[in-house]
């Protein structure tokens, strides 16, 4: 016989990511459900008994079910715990007696959302993209670009070009009326000033979210943080001018198909963000391949370019990498340095040049 899940391991563990990423809310939250959850209703019943990898690296059910209450807290669909969530600050007895009573009223409601993986398009990973594209167009002048995002969720991203960045010695990177402005704090040399256009968007996820879709942006809501308003404030920001630019298929066959027509004239960017590693080993393969064999194509007015913002194993954070094609026989490799999941920090190497 299956043995029951262990929620208390599983939610400390998320507690903690969350906590590490400035949401002391959710910590909160996540440690007094998995301490207080007990079998006996449906919602503890399916979360103790569920059949997949429930981590946050698999199903990420923790994360599925702080969703599913913050999404009725958005639709303003129970009072009570509406006035347990911030900017309220109750004890932990009456913010569970709100919890457990919205999961005893809405059991349609938390079921469907423990149906879906959660979804994000954390807009402050833009960054990489700015320091990225400022890089390359100083290297190739002129040249606009043709942008291809593997895991791309609702596309928020693929807008960076419409985004502002703030460095610390006062300049900014970026349009002259950004719809937002992202201030990371920032370690090291600082991206050149550069003129970058964007010639074509595009963008693949497995389950796309459309900005413009009342439900998907919910969805994107739900999963962004409740204590952290500043979040929420660029999410909007974002979706204001995002449309939908991003299709439905598996990143492999989809990225083969849009390398197989060269972006003659243009720096064919790829980049993917916290994403390779929920692909399949399949699609990782394809994914490979196609911008190998796009790169060995390149030519010095049609460079390959390809981002990563990765984990590696590695603290803190994820590894920045560009990796650069111009007809030469071997790319040029960058390991630019690290940056925190959520784009709250960035530290180069250097020299970024």
């Amino acid at each position: 016989m299956t043995q029951p899940l262990d929620l208390l391991r599983l939610f400390d563990a998320q507690a903690e990511a969350c906590e590490s990423l400035g949401s002391p809310f959710m910590g909160r939250l996540l440690r007094l459900l998995g301490r207080r959850m007990a079998p006996g209703d449906p919602v503890s019943d399916r979360l103790l008994a569920w059949p997949g990898d429930a981590t946050a690296y698999g199903d990420a059910i923790a994360l599925r079910l702080a969703g599913a209450l913050h999404a009725l807290v958005l639709m303003g669909q129970d009072a009570e715990l509406q006035a347990a969530y911030p900017p309220n600050l109750l004890d932990d007895e009456r913010l569970w007696a709100a919890v457990s009573g919205a999961m005893a009223r809405h059991p349609e409601h938390m079921q469907h959302w423990l149906d879906s993986a959660p979804q994000t398009n954390e807009v402050r990973r833009a960054t990489a993209m700015i320091l990225a594209t400022h890089m390359l167009a100083a290297r190739c002048p002129g040249l606009p670009f043709r942008i291809s995002e593997l895991g791309a969720s609702a596309g928020l991203n693929l807008f960076f070009d419409r985004f502002g960045l703030a460095l610390p010695d006062g300049t900014t990177r970026g349009p002259s009326r950004p719809v937002l402005t992202l201030s990371p704090d920032w370690t090291g040399p600082l991206p050149p000033q550069s003129q970058v256009v964007i010639a074509d968007r595009r963008g693949v996820d497995l389950n796309p979210l459309d900005p413009t879709s009342p439900a998907d942006v919910l969805r994107l809501r739900s999963y962004t943080w409740p204590d952290q308003p500043d979040r929420m404030a660029r999410l909007d920001a974002a979706l204001s001018v995002a449309t939908p630019v991003v299709d439905r298929a598996d990143a492999g066959a989809w990225l083969t198909a849009r390398l197989d027509t060269p972006a003659r004239g243009q720096i064919d960017l790829i980049y993917h963000t916290i994403a390779w590693q929920y692909f399949p080993a399949d699609t990782d393969a394809a994914c490979a391949t196609a911008i190998a064999n796009a790169g060995a194509r390149a030519t010095p007015t049609a460079p390959v370019a390809h981002l990563s913002v990765e984990a590696d194993g590695k603290a803190p954070g994820a590894a920045l990498r560009l990796t650069l094609w111009t007809g030469t026989p071997e790319p040029e490799i960058l390991n630019l340095g690290r940056m925190d999941a959520h784009g709250r920090h960035i530290a180069l190497a250097g020299p970024v040049r």
